[in-house]
């Protein structure tokens, strides 16, 4: 991918203030200067670049500059992408979105993070870390470099999918990203319109959050799955709201708590006018008593199926099947 030279030379500008500020230069001949000792002391020949990258890559140094460097890459909107139409079709293909470059920050406004479209709405997902792991409260902490058992945040929303960078696994995972979601319905013609808090109060697909974990051998397994209700932003007078999500465990753990994350949204732009709370549980109300209303429909339904089968033939009433399971 290529960058514009602006922002190719902005690149180069962030980085080389990110190296002086960590004293790259100095911890690189120290290191040198210790593994040359080394090697005298043994017969080895002088160092190579490969040899340099590898002491780097061993004693951590690399892991240490990336971890504060992060790279975000702002959605592409759902309209930008045509799916199964023909390179011939004449249709120009979508412009490539822009890379922006930072350091995570929560406390930096969305609009200076990220270029945002000024004509939709976006919803800002922040991570702000996670606490009472407490499967993990004896784990040491990691060396630099030292190879150990990582937690991997996973989220969807309507068509949207992200993922974090993975953290070493600890009581409090250092589990810190940002996710920005693009807001819109899905009827014909709404996906270009910028959604009210109306519109949104009706979208009532929740954000999905599913937390991995792979250990050193590189199995991965499910800690926990979440849905998260993000409407109740659209009640918060400045558009903001930040709160505490407990992560229950999975199997015979279902109702033990697995651990808790810190969780902020945000909506750009803000409401010009935000709902009242008693509205939005009203509306999750209603929604509830649809779901367990098609729910019951559908056993009824099921129900009645399962005696015209076995009323078929006397043979059926002998099969070892069970429509239902729990």
């Amino acid at each position: 991918m290529s960058l514009p030279s602006e922002k190719a030379s902005e690149l180069k500008q962030r980085i080389h203030n990110h190296l002086l500020k960590m004293d790259i230069h100095g911890k690189i001949r120290e290191l040198i200067a210790e593994t040359l000792g080394e090697d005298q002391g043994s017969g080895h020949r002088s160092l190579s670049e490969a040899d340099v990258l590898r002491v780097l890559q061993r004693r951590g140094i690399i892991d240490d500059v990336m971890k504060d460097l992060h790279f975000t890459q702002a959605p592409l909107h759902h309209t930008d992408v045509v799916q199964g139409t023909a390179p011939d079709a004449g249709l120009k293909p979508p412009p490539k979105p822009t890379t922006h470059f930072g350091v995570f920050n929560p406390d930096i406004p969305l609009h200076k993070k990220t270029n945002v479209d000024p004509s939709r709405r976006y919803l800002h997902l922040q991570v702000l870390g996670g606490k009472a792991f407490l499967e993990h409260l004896q784990e040491p902490e990691p060396l630099p470099g030292q190879v150990c058992s990582t937690f991997k945040l996973y989220l969807h929303f309507h068509n949207q999918r992200f993922h974090s960078k993975p953290v070493p696994c600890a009581c409090e995972p250092d589990l810190r990203e940002g996710f920005l979601l693009e807001m819109h319905k899905d009827g014909l013609g709404d996906g270009s319109k910028m959604v009210d808090a109306t519109d949104m109060l009706s979208i009532c697909d929740p954000v999905h959050l599913v937390l991995i974990k792979t250990d050193t051998s590189g199995e991965t397994t499910l800690v926990s799955s979440y849905f998260l209700d993000w409407r109740i932003v659209l009640s918060s007078p400045s558009g903001k709201t930040c709160f505490a999500v407990e992560l229950m465990g999975v199997g015979s753990e279902c109702k033990v708590p697995a651990g808790v994350l810190t969780v902020s949204l945000e909506l750009y732009p803000p409401l010009s006018k935000h709902l009242n709370s008693d509205v939005i549980s009203t509306q999750q109300s209603l929604e509830r008593q649809r779901t367990a209303e098609k729910e019951r429909l559908f056993l009824v339904y099921a129900k009645q199926w399962w005696r015209e089968f076995l009323e078929i033939r006397p043979s059926h009433q002998s099969k070892l099947v069970k429509i239902f399971a729990q």
